[in-house]
Formats: C-alpha cells, structure tokens, sequence
C-alpha cells in the first residue's frame, strides 16, 4: 500500500520503550512484551537507566544514548516523569509517540500538565496516540503498543476498530474471538492525531472491510465529514457507537427547530447522509461488525429464517417488524417446491419451521427448506435460527444446512441462538471466519440485518447535485444576516421566496386604514398578526387571528391587538387548509448548519416527529426523511381526507436545504412553522430567522 502521514505512529521501523521495565505487570512490561506478542519486525530500544537488558534486548539509560533517531516513541512512565522525556523525544526529533497516561498530577501549575504537552507536541509537529489511552494494534503490520494484557491476534483481519474508549476498544476486540481486528486504535484524548486520522489509514488498507468507531466526540469536524465521504466513495461500511446522545444545548435556543435539535441530531443527520449504521450498545456494535465483515455485500430481497420451533418461529415476526428488517414473501413456485419438502402440517412459510416428525431424514428436510427459500428471487440473506446445544455448542448439522444453502444459492447465511452462547467455541470461531457467522441473539442479528440491508440501500440510492443558488441573492441577505440580526416574519418569508421556496407575502400595515387597505388588496378571508418587534412566538400571545372574513370583524380584531401588542401589524390571505409542517435550520457548533423537516404547528412541540438531514439535498433525499416520520399516512389522507402534494413539500425542502448550505456562515437558526401542505402544493406562512454575528464569536473566543 502508499505511504501514508501516520506511517511513522502506525507503521514505525524503529521503537523506543522509555520506561521500560521487568516489575510484572507493568506498563514498560506489558509493552514490550506485546511488541514480541504481535511479533514486531523492526528495531526495539528499551530505555530505562536501571538495566543493562530487558527481555533479550539491550537497554539504553536514555533517549540520547540510542544508535538511531528511533520512529516511535511508547512512553511508560509516570505523569509526573512524562513532561521532561517528552522534551527529550522532542528535541532529538522523533516524529510520534504513543501516551498511556493521564496527564494528570497533584499540585499541578497553570496551565495544567495536559495542556503543556498539547502545546509542545502540536508546536513540533509530532504525531502522538493518547494521552489517556491503551495505545493501538496494528495487527497487519505486527506493530503492538498497548502496556496491558492482550489476547491472540492473528494477521490479517477484516476490521478496523478506532474508538475514544480504552476499554471500548479492548473490552470488544480481547473478549470476542469472532471478531478479525486488522487495526485497533484507542485514540484517547487525541492530543494531536484524530479519529478522522485512523479512520482515513484504515480505508487505506486492502484488508479493511468494515470500520467500527466507539464515538464520543469529532475533534475535527471537517476532517471527519471527508474521511465518511471517502468510506462512502470506497463503498467500505461504517459502524458507530456514537456516545452522549443526550441533549444539552437546546436551553439556549429560541426557535422550534432549535429545541428539536440536540447535541445528537448533526450525528444522526450526517451518519444518514454517509451510510453509517449506528449501534445502540456494544453487543450490537459487534454483532454488526462480524455481520459486515462476514457477510457483507447483501443483495436485493429480504430475510429467510429457518427454525425448529414454531413458537420461535412466530417471535421471528414480531421481533423483525420491530426491527424494520422486511421478511420475504415466497414466491408460489417457491411454495409449491416446500410444501412436497416438508411434513403437511407445516405451513410452507417464511419464517419457516421445518421441523415437526423428526425422523432420519429430519436434517435434511431442514436443509432443502432453507435453501428452497434462500433461492427465491426476493431473499437476499438467510438465517437458521436453533438454540445451542448443551455448554454453548452448536451441532455440526447447522452447519451443514449453511454450507449447502449458501453452496445452491449463492446468497449469504448466518447461524443464530435464540438465546445467549459463546464466541469462544473452536466450531463457533471457525465457522464465521469461513463466512458462515454464528451469531447470539435473535434481536442482535436483526439490528444488524437491518444494517446490513440499510447500507446496500444507501449504495444503490443516487444523490444528484443542487443546483447553486443566484449569487447575488445569496450575497445580499449574508449582508442583511452577518451582524446577527433577528428577521422580521416578513423579511423571513421574503428571503425564502428569493431562494424559490414557495411562502405568504404578508402585508404591513400600522393604522386601521392600512390595514383595511392591505385586507382589501389580499383578498377576504385574512389573517392578522402582530409584528411586535422582539415578539418571537406571535401565538403564544394571542397575537394571530385566522379567519376574519369582513371589514368590521378586522376592525375590531386589530383595535384589541394594537390595545396589547402595538400598532404594527402583518395582513395576509388565508391559506387553504392542509397539514401543517415544519422546516428548520439549527448550526451545529462542530459541523454547521443541519435541517430539520418532519411535522410542524402544535405537532412541532408535542410529538417531536422529525428527520434531520446534512445540507445541501435533494428531492429524493427529502422523500426518504419524509417517509422515516411516524405520522406520514397523514399526507396521504386517513378519514376521507384527501392526500396532500407531498412532493411539493420534498421540492421546497430540498431548495431550503441549498439556501441553508448558501447561508451557512451567518445563520444561527431558522424556523419556518408551519409550512401548509395541501393539494395545490406546500406553502411557508410564518417564519423566523437568526443571524449569526460572527464578530461576537471571536471576541468571545478571543
């Protein structure tokens, strides 16, 4: 393979261990005992004045005394020692270290331990793994540097494992010998190498057929988003355990969109946007792991499953309806060619229970059931779904029935217990390194179907282009919003109207003969609203009023609202009924600006039935959020309703979604709630927007 920026971190020729040491497990132990474990091919350089020699190898008093500038630095000492040999690594010019520790003393001075050495190592350039962390395997390239206890790994593996946590990243790849780990990485505090950084040398690599991240945070957003498009572009699958999913900014914001929009929101829009799957735990993050690795690229077509249980065959139902995970519906040749198969009181079905009577051709009715089915034109994966045998075994006849379906129909297979087993059995370990996964948990293996069916979705789903925007256009309200400015309701709807999204075009009016005139020139009915300056919720002050059909009824309507509210007010025509939705723009500190589309009016902050997607999209990228929402059959009528022009709300959210990315530098947030969906088409009749003055951020930051 090319030579990459992190060959001297992760592909080092030379390694020092300062700190090296023979007390048992110790750090300056464990770590050279790992580089023999992982048979490390290039040159050791134990450092520690105490010894002559350490495990076979001479050992240097320091740094300085070394016969080469060696590529790699391992530092096992303690924090309070780290400061002064990393000054020593510095200036004898190593390139990249690997830090275990902390960073963390008593009675430390400002600023604190950690923060020098970031400084000192980002102001030399040095690449460094940690602090805070358990070091990396590169399996591939037999290079081990973590100082703790570790299993067996052989070379080469099919996954990559990149993970904020220490433990997340040896609790999974030390306890799971399904699992083939080509590069493992504990990044820690990424001190100066990022995620985004491994995961762009992982996909680097021949072997990498699937990337796990364990998430807690993108340091470095912009890298991040171009290391996913690159998995994206290299069809090479995403698996993220993204943690801290809770919200913690939303108190901060003052529109609809903004409370919507937490913390998680830009993760689940940009995963949505690159393929990722997302796992809610580590049972699920593995499982996906074995799934992608072993079974991946998937078909068109659903799921097949194999029982010998009809009990179990029924749960299969309602915990694949749970799962979103589509069975296949047989085709009647596929029926007919099982009902001759199995025993006549089983119904030929999928999920298919095969066995009933038993008997010495049993094995075989169960492996002509599954490969009858897994030969159907809709199965794109099949599963033999038995409980373990005595002590977690599984019996070599499951094998069979896998080899030979996947043999006749080319089409993958996996083995699951109904419930928990082993990952430890020889048979177990074996057969899913052969390709034939056995896997624990109906639940599990569905997440992972599901997953595995997602991303051949996202493969075959084509994203055209937007089209750019009117520079002008764009130029003009970055002027208007740049100094942080909040949009009046009328600016709001004009400035979505100079970007083709179709909205109201209210009247303003200040004495009760405009706003008789401006009535006159919408048309009766009307609406009235305030336009109280500062005023960000007109509803929630009773400061709109639909409806008014006639001049006395609106002069009184506005007598009572400019007695309360002031004399400025907003005159605009009715818009026929629809359902009311909503579109929204929240700027993610880290990535940007997100949108927010789903339903809108009291819906927005009730229910909360929403999708969240990166900008800019298009129209199908729209379609596919819209059909993600709960309350979707609304836009199709439901109680002699007629359906709503749904693809006219798609078109003007794929063109808000061009005017967020335009706008990207100086919209803090924006609401538009509710956009009217009926059946001449989709149109914005209130909204609110917030400039981002970005002269407060630096002189905040500063």
């Amino acid at each position: 393979m090319n030579k990459h920026r992190l060959d001297p971190l992760l592909r080092p020729k030379s390694v020092a261990v300062v700190g090296a040491s023979t007390r048992p497990e110790s750090v300056g132990d464990w770590v050279l005992r790992n580089l023999a474990k992982g048979a490390y091919r290039g040159r050791i350089y134990p450092v520690n004045p105490r010894y002559k020699e350490i495990q076979g190898h001479r050992c240097y008093p320091a740094l300085t005394e070394l016969p080469e500038v060696p590529e790699l630095v391992i530092f096992a000492v303690g924090d309070h020692s780290l400061e002064a040999v990393l000054d020593e690594a510095i200036a004898a010019g190593v390139p990249a270290a690997v830090i275990q520790s902390t960073l963390a003393v008593d009675d430390d001075s400002d600023p604190p331990l950690r923060d020098r050495v970031r400084k000192k190592v980002k102001d030399a350039g040095m690449l460094v793994c940690g602090a805070n962390g358990m070091g990396y395997y590169n399996v591939r390239d037999h290079v081990w540097t973590c100082g703790f206890d570790s299993a067996t790994h052989e070379a080469p593996g099919k996954i990559a494992l990149i993970s904020h946590s220490g433990a997340g990243m040896s609790g999974i790849m030390d306890c799971e010998a399904r699992l083939r780990i080509n590069l493992a990485v504990s990044a820690g505090n990424e001190l100066s190498t990022t995620m985004d950084e491994y995961l762009d040398f992982a996909l680097e690599l021949p072997e990498t057929h699937v990337v796990g991240l364990f998430l807690e945070t993108a340091r470095n957003p912009e890298g991040f988003r171009c290391a996913l498009e690159k998995a994206a572009r290299r069809r090479i699958p995403i698996v993220a355990l993204k943690v801290g999913r809770t919200e913690k900014s939303a108190q901060l914001t003052v529109s609809h969109t903004g409370a919507l929009a937490g913390d998680d929101a830009c993760y689940e829009a940009l995963f949505d946007r690159y393929g990722v799957q997302r796992a809610r735990d580590q049972d699920e993050f593995t499982t996906m792991l074995i799934m992608f690795a072993e079974l991946h690229p998937v078909g068109l077509g659903g799921l097949v499953s194999l029982h010998d249980s009809g009990g179990e065959r029924q749960l299969m139902v309602d915990l694949a309806e749970d799962a979103g995970v589509p069975l296949t519906e047989l085709s009647e040749e596929t029926v007919k060619k099982l009902s001759a198969v199995i025993d006549p009181e089983l119904p030929a079905v999928n999920p298919l229970d095969a066995w009933s009577r038993g008997g010495p051709d049993a094995s075989e009715k169960m492996t002509r059931g599954l490969t009858l089915m897994m030969q159907d034109h809709g199965a794109a994966l099949g599963v033999v779904v038995h409980d373990r045998a005595p002590f977690g075994k599984i019996y070599s006849s499951y094998l069979a029935y896998m080899q030979r379906a996947r043999a006749e129909s080319g089409k993958p297979v996996a083995l699951v217990s109904a419930t928990q087993g082993t990952g430890y059995d020889d048979a177990v370990v074996t057969s899913t390194h052969a390709g034939f996964p056995v896997l624990d948990g109906v639940s599990r293996f569905l997440k992972g179907a599901h997953a595995l069916f997602a991303y051949r979705d996202f493969l075959l789903r084509g994203q055209s282009e937007p089209a750019a925007p009117d520079v002008g256009i764009v130029g003009r309200w970055q002027d208007i919003l740049r100094t942080g400015e909040t949009l009046g309701e009328r600016d709001a709807l004009a400035m979505l109207s100079d970007f083709g999204i179709t909205a109201t075009s209210p009247l303003a009016a200040a004495d009760e003969d405009a706003v008789l005139a401006a009535a006159t020139q919408c048309g009766y009915p009307v609406v009235l609203k305030t336009a109280q300056k500062g005023l960000l919720h007109k509803s929630d002050q009773a400061g709109v009023v639909v409806g008014i059909t006639g001049k006395e009824q609106l002069r009184k309507m506005y007598a009572l609202m400019r007695k309360r509210l002031g004399d400025d007010v907003l005159v605009s025509p009715v818009v026929d009924v629809g359902v009311e939705m909503i579109l929204g723009v929240k700027r993610d500190p880290q990535f940007g600006p997100v949108v927010l589309l789903g339903f809108g009016g009291i819906l927005a902050e009730t229910i909360a039935d929403v999708q969240f997607a990166m900008p800019p999209f298009d129209e199908e990228h729209a379609r596919r959020c819209l059909d993600r929402l709960k309350l979707r059959p609304l836009l199709d009528g439901v109680r002699g309703a007629r359906a709503v022009n749904a693809d006219a709300f798609c078109q003007s959210a794929a063109r808000f979604s061009i005017m967020a990315d335009a706008l990207r530098d100086v919209l803090a947030e924006l609401d538009v709630n509710p956009v009217i969906v009926n059946e001449g088409g989709a149109i914005a009749v209130d909204a609110l927007v917030v400039g981002r003055d970005r002269r407060v951020e630096n002189r905040a930051e500063t």
